[in-house]
C-alpha cells in the first residue's frame, strides 16, 4: 500500500482501490492534488459560494441498461456558509476527483453536513470516504434514506439527521429546505432548495446522461439540453407521470431560477425543462409515428419501410427503428412523445423474435400511456409474433387500431401495398386523435 502520507496520488490510482480497501485507509493522510500544480482553474461557483464539486465520466456507456452513448456526470455541490454542506456525492471511483475539486475550496475536514438526496451508489457511493475525512459531518436524509444507506454501508457511527417536507436547515446566511419526492425515482427521494439561492437541487429529476466540460444549458445548447433531458426522463422517469405532476404543482410555490440536478447540466433556464417535464408527465404527444422491428431475412424490413411510406404519405413524422441496430434508450425517447408505434417481428417458434420480445418487455416497465399500437411481420408457417405483440401493447393499455398484418415468407407486391394501406390508416388515426 503506498504511503499516503509522503506520496499523493492520481484519481485513476484512487480509482483502482477496491471498496473495501479505500475504506480501511486512514482518510486523514489522503492527499490528492496539490492546489499550486493543478490547472489554476478557479473552483465552478454556480451561485454565491455554492460551488459544483462533482465528477465527468466520460467512459460509462450503460446506466442498467441504459444505453448512455455520451457518458455521465456524476454532480455534487458544496455549499460554504458558516457550516458547510456537502450535497449529494458521487460514485466510489471517482471520490479522487470530487475531493480534489473541495479541497480547492476548503479543508474537507470542515464540512458539517453531508445530504444525501438520494441513496442510489452513483450519488451516495462516496459517503463513507468523505466521512472517514470529515468525521463530524452529520448525514441528513428522507428515514428511507437513512436505512437505504445503512444497507449499502457501515454506519454505525455516523450521526443522522432524518428530514421530511418542510424541514429547515440553516447554514448562516442561507436556509436549506428539504421536499420529499418519493418515488422519483427511488422510495428516499428528495430535493433540496436553497431558499435564498432560489436554487433548486433535486438529485435525479430534470437530470441527463451526457458528459461534457459545459457546466450550463446556455453553454452545451438548450436545445441539446432538452434532448438528453428527453432520453433521461423517457428511460428512468416515465412511469411516474401522475406523481411528477404532483411534484410540479408543489414547485410552483417556489422561486426558482436554477436547477442544478445530479446528472448532466444545470438549467439556467428552468422554465424550458419544467415546461417538458410537465408535457412528458401528461403523455402529450406529436403526430409522429415510431415503426419498431427486427428481422431474421428481410421480410419484415420491406413490411417497416412500406408501412414507413404509407405514414409519411400522409404527412405525418414517421421514425423507424431497428432493436439490434438502434439503442432502445433512444427508441424510447422517441416513443414518449409519439401519438403511435407499429412493432414488427417475424415469428420465431411460435412467437416473437427474442429482440422485439425483449424490448416490449423493457418498454412495458416504462409504462408508456395515450398510445395507438398496431403489429405486423412475416412468418414462415403458423404464425404466431403478431397475436403475441397484440397481446404485448393491450396489456400496456395501447389503443389497437387493426388486427396487424402477417406475411408467410417474402411479401408480395399485393402485401406490400397492404403495408402501406396499414401507414396510411394509421397516419389517418394520428390526426384525429
Amino acid at each position: 500500500m503506498p504511503d499516503w502520507s509522503e506520496k499523493r496520488t492520481t484519481e485513476k490510482n484512487l480509482s483502482n482501490l477496491s471498496f473495501n480497501r479505500l475504506l480501511k485507509l486512514d482518510a486523514s493522510k489522503v492527499r490528492l492534488y496539490s492546489k499550486k500544480t493543478e490547472s489554476g482553474k478557479m473552483p465552478l461557483e454556480i451561485k454565491e459560494n455554492v460551488y459544483w464539486v462533482g465528477a465527468i465520466d466520460w467512459e460509462e456507456r450503460d446506466f442498467h441498461n441504459f444505453e448512455i452513448p455520451r457518458g455521465a456526470t456524476y454532480n455534487a455541490y458544496l455549499i460554504v456558509d458558516e457550516k458547510i454542506a456537502l450535497v449529494d456525492t458521487v460514485k466510489h471511483k471517482f471520490f479522487g476527483e470530487m475531493l480534489r475539486r473541495i479541497e480547492e475550496i476548503i479543508d474537507p475536514k470542515e464540512i458539517d453536513y453531508i445530504i444525501s438526496n438520494h441513496v442510489e451508489i452513483d450519488h451516495s457511493g462516496s459517503i463513507p470516504y468523505i466521512k472517514k475525512i470529515a468525521k463530524d459531518a452529520k448525514v441528513i436524509a428522507t428515514e428511507k434514506g437513512r436505512r437505504g444507506l445503512c444497507k449499502y454501508y457501515d454506519c454505525a457511527d455516523w450521526e443522522f439527521q432524518t428530514v421530511k417536507t418542510g424541514d429547515e436547515l440553516k447554514l448562516g446566511k442561507k436556509t436549506l429546505t428539504f421536499i420529499e419526492a418519493p418515488m422519483l425515482h427511488w422510495p428516499d427521494s428528495m430535493f433540496t432548495y436553497v431558499k435564498e439561492d432560489k436554487l433548486l437541487l433535486p438529485n435525479d429529476a430534470f437530470g441527463q446522461h451526457i458528459a461534457s466540460v459545459e457546466r450550463f444549458d446556455e453553454e452545451l445548447g438548450v436545445e441539446e439540453a432538452l434532448y438528453w433531458a428527453k432520453v433521461y426522463y423517457a428511460n428512468i422517469l416515465m412511469p411516474f407521470g401522475k406523481l411528477i405532476n404532483k411534484k410540479l404543482e408543489e414547485l410552483s410555490s417556489l422561486e426558482v431560477d436554477m436547477i442544478a440536478p445530479s446528472h448532466g447540466v444545470i438549467w439556467k433556464n428552468p422554465a424550458k425543462i419544467i415546461e417538458a417535464y410537465r408535457k412528458w408527465a401528461n403523455f402529450e404527444a406529436e403526430e409522429k409515428v415510431c415503426i419498431v422491428y427486427d428481422t431474421m431475412y428481410h421480410s419484415t424490413t420491406l413490411l417497416a419501410k412500406a408501412i414507413a411510406e404509407g405514414v409519411a404519405s400522409k404527412g405525418v413524422e414517421v421514425r423507424l427503428f431497428h432493436t439490434r441496430n438502434d439503442p432502445w434508450s433512444e427508441i424510447v425517447a422517441e416513443i414518449l412523445d409519439a401519438k403511435a408505434i407499429a412493432i414488427g417481428s417475424p415469428t420465431m417458434h411460435g412467437g416473437m423474435f427474442p429482440p422485439v420480445a425483449g424490448f416490449l418487455n423493457y418498454l412495458k416497465g416504462l409504462k408508456p400511456r395515450k398510445k395507438l399500437g398496431v403489429a405486423f411481420g412475416s412468418c414462415g408457417w403458423g404464425g404466431g409474433a403478431v397475436r403475441e405483440i397484440n397481446k404485448m401493447l393491450e396489456q400496456m393499455g395501447f389503443e389497437i387500431i387493426d388486427e396487424g398484418l402477417e406475411v408467410k415468407f417474402k411479401p408480395t407486391e399485393e402485401e406490400l401495398k397492404m403495408a402501406f394501406d396499414l401507414g396510411v390508416r394509421l397516419a389517418e388515426k394520428v390526426k384525429t386523435k
